[in-house]
């Protein structure tokens, strides 16, 4: 599965890099293999057959058919894990509708003989009712996987075509219990997904990569492989890392008898590896890590606009006539016309009025009585008796009051007489 989205923060990281190198690593035409997509088959391989013909042709395809046959029943002992013993066979004819299409993964051919090394897709949809996996696989959630070859001390990974690249690339996911998201090794990948970045356990820039290529964590599949001599015997050791600390999960070693077997030694690689990753997913030990999410952006509350209700038009009663009979002497039709809710007043005569009033009856004679009119609305009769209070209120008697102690009065002050200049006679003497 191959899964992008754009990413501008990743488009900056290229520009970092360099002019000359960054060129260099995304020109080159010796890299990039894209995966084959198995969503719709169920694949079988590594069936041998040797079989003869009276010609060359006879026997190739007396040897597919009986890889087919082969297939069917390795496929269902693997799926119901049990003997291939116990697998139905099926007619010819039957499984002419189920084969999708025959891989050759190694073949010789002779005059009247063939023998081959092949494997059988079979169409998911046809075969998985009889396979007995017609519903969907349950898989983890969606793993980067980064394959890494360590040769003569250089780690490589999708930078150039590798055997150990295309063996992933090639590899059917179908029935695989991890969900795969495979890079191709071109445009940006070289400079994202390499062996140094799996040496970086920083989380920004691994929540960047896996938001760009749609996965949840990380799983590095590294092979170490050691030639006894050019074109010689080939030893690999297979390690299988988890998340961006690299953490082991298992490994395993295989050989291959010279170069040519080297790529058949990946594709058996592949198998085992993916085998190791499905162990991990079914003990529930391939959880996503938590600090990789991209955290949500915060929520900014915007400011709430109080808008001002329009205040609501105040319903005003119906206008109705009301006849009106006026015994007084003074006419009451301009006061009647001041009156709020008095739309109109025809006169009939001196006696009789007809006024279109917004409001009862009681209503308008309030208004009336306010403005010093005297009214009578017995029953439906509406009558102006004349202007004026019809009775003053009789002024309240004055009651006598008891006298009250008068406080004691106090003399009035006397005049102090005016003083006078008197000479009194010197003893012995006479006055001046």
């Amino acid at each position: 599965m191959l899964r992008r989205r754009p990413l501008s923060v990743l488009l900056a990281l290229a520009a970092v890099a360099g002019g000359g190198a960054l060129y260099a690593q995304l020109e080159s035409g010796e890299r990039g293999i894209l995966p084959l997509d198995s969503s719709n088959t169920l694949e079988m391989g590594g069936i041998k057959v040797d079989v003869g013909g009276k010609t060359a042709d006879e026997a190739r395809y007396n040897g597919w058919r009986i890889a087919q046959r082969e297939g069917f029943k390795a496929l269902w002992a693997k799926t119901h894990s049990r003997p291939i013993s116990e697998a139905p066979t099926l007619p010819d004819s039957t499984l002419d509708q189920l084969v999708s299409s025959i891989i050759v993964e190694s073949e010789q051919i002779g005059p009247t003989r063939y023998i081959a090394t092949l494997g059988v897709l079979f169409d998911r949809s046809r075969a998985g009712e009889l396979l007995g996996v017609a519903g969907q696989v349950s898989r983890s959630a969606p793993m980067l996987l980064i394959p890494i070859t360590v040769t003569s001390g250089a780690a490589t990974s999708v930078e150039q075509r590798n055997a150990w690249q295309r063996a992933w690339a090639e590899f059917r996911t179908s029935q695989s219990p991890v969900d795969y998201v495979r890079v191709s090794g071109m445009g940006m990948d070289p400079l994202l997904v390499n062996a140094a970045q799996t040496g970086r356990p920083g989380r920004g820039m691994w929540r960047n990569i896996l938001d760009y290529y749609g996965a949840a964590d990380v799983l590095v599949a590294e092979v170490q492989l050691r030639r006894v001599y050019p074109g010689g015997p080939a030893t690999g050791t297979f390690t299988g890392y988890f998340g961006p600390d690299r953490r082991p999960l298992g490994s395993f070693t295989l050989t291959a008898q010279n170069s040519a077997a080297v790529p058949e030694m990946m594709t058996r690689g592949v198998q085992q590896m993916d085998a190791l990753f499905g162990r991990w997913q079914a003990a529930g030990q391939l959880s996503p890590d938590p600090s990789l999410i991209v955290p949500e952006p915060p929520v900014i509350e915007e400011p709430v606009e109080e808008v001002e209700e329009a205040p609501k038009p105040v319903q005003q009663a119906p206008a109705s006539f009301i006849q009106v009979y006026v015994t007084s002497p003074y006419s009451p039709v301009g006061w009647l016309r001041s009156i709020p809710g008095v739309l109109e007043v025809r006169e009939f005569g001196n006696a009789i009025l007809s006024v279109r009033y917004r409001g009862s009856p009681a209503q308008l004679s309030a208004a009336l009585n306010a403005r010093g009119w005297r009214t009578d609305t017995t029953g439906t009769v509406f009558r102006i008796t004349g202007y004026g209070p019809t009775q003053q209120p009789a002024a309240p008697t004055p009651q006598p009051q008891a006298p009250q102690p008068q406080p004691p009065q106090q003399p009035a002050p006397q005049p102090a007489l005016p003083a006078t200049n008197t000479v009194q006679p010197a003893p012995g003497g006479a006055a001046d």
